[in-house]
């Protein structure tokens, strides 16, 4: 997800899709933690989308 598209959306969406990125990274921890994923790097691109959805809402705050 882009940043200018988190910009636009409204603080509740922005909670919503944080909360639901950070239940994708827990399970896919728990996955890396039993077997090899097919795209470890997914970790990262999730862990830096919470980043960027966390700076919108202090943004918007």
């Amino acid at each position: 997800m882009k940043i200018k598209e988190m910009r636009e959306m409204n603080l509740e969406d922005l909670l919503s899709k944080e909360k639901d990125i950070r239940e994708d990274l827990f399970k896919l921890k728990f996955q890396h933690g039993i077997r090899r994923l097919e795209n470890p790097a997914r970790l990262g691109q999730l862990r830096k989308d919470i980043a960027r959805i966390q700076t919108v809402i202090a943004e918007k705050r």
